[in-house]
């Protein structure tokens, strides 16, 4: 589990073609700190697993199925890209929970700059629409923030300077893709009410009342 505060930007180093896969060398000298092999990193908000660990470098196997769903294909030698350990037992949990699993891809729209801070929106999977609320949490390229206006084909986040100056998202302009993780106990309420209506639904007795009211 992670929770969606980047340790640092980290780089593209090497990028090779397995096929059905692609094997990822990565720069982070905080992420690499005692790293070992099968060890878990976020990488963009989504989670690899490290196969191999020298100095300041790992490399992770990013399988076909990851490749598609997120925007890690569209990586390259020299690209930035955020980074974060798993979440230790016993620390503060400083945005929300996050699971590195992505559930779609975003692209930035518009970036409108002020003093203090900038607004970003970005375009939102309309299958994903309904877990997306004003005031509630999302993670973008594995950074966890609030929406600040969410619409039916898009939202709005507000960066603040260290955002901006720490993450990718300082980087990225409009038409880049982005990752985006909803907010997992968004989709287990869904799950949970889906199910309690269908038990409602097949209850004998809701049918027999029913049947009498009619």
């Amino acid at each position: 589990m992670f929770t969606g505060i980047v340790e640092e930007l980290g780089e593209i180093t090497a990028v090779e073609n397995l096929g059905d896969a692609s094997r990822f060398r990565l720069r982070g000298p905080v992420v690499t700190e005692g790293a070992k092999h099968g060890d878990s990193i976020a990488v963009n908000g989504v989670c690899l697993t490290v196969v191999e660990h020298e100095g300041d470098e790992f490399t992770a196997d990013v399988m076909a199925e990851t490749l598609n769903r997120s925007s890690l294909g569209a990586l390259a030698v020299g690209s930035r890209v955020n980074l974060e350990r798993p979440t230790a037992v016993g620390t503060r949990l400083g945005g929300h929970i996050v699971q590195g699993h992505v559930d779609g891809t975003g692209q930035i729209l518009e970036r409108k700059p002020s003093d203090n801070w900038e607004i970003v929106k970005i375009s939102l999977p309309a299958d994903l629409a309904r877990y997306v609320v004003e005031k509630g949490s999302i993670t973008v390229d594995g950074i966890s923030l609030t929406v600040v206006d969410a619409g039916p084909d898009y939202f709005t986040i507000s960066l603040i300077p260290t955002t901006l100056a720490l993450t990718t998202l300082g980087i990225k302009q409009p038409g880049d893709p982005v990752n985006l993780e909803v907010d997992v106990i968004a989709k287990y309420v869904e799950r949970l009410l889906a199910a309690k209506d269908a038990e409602h639904a097949n209850d004998p007795a809701n049918a027999e009342s029913k049947e009498s009211a009619q």
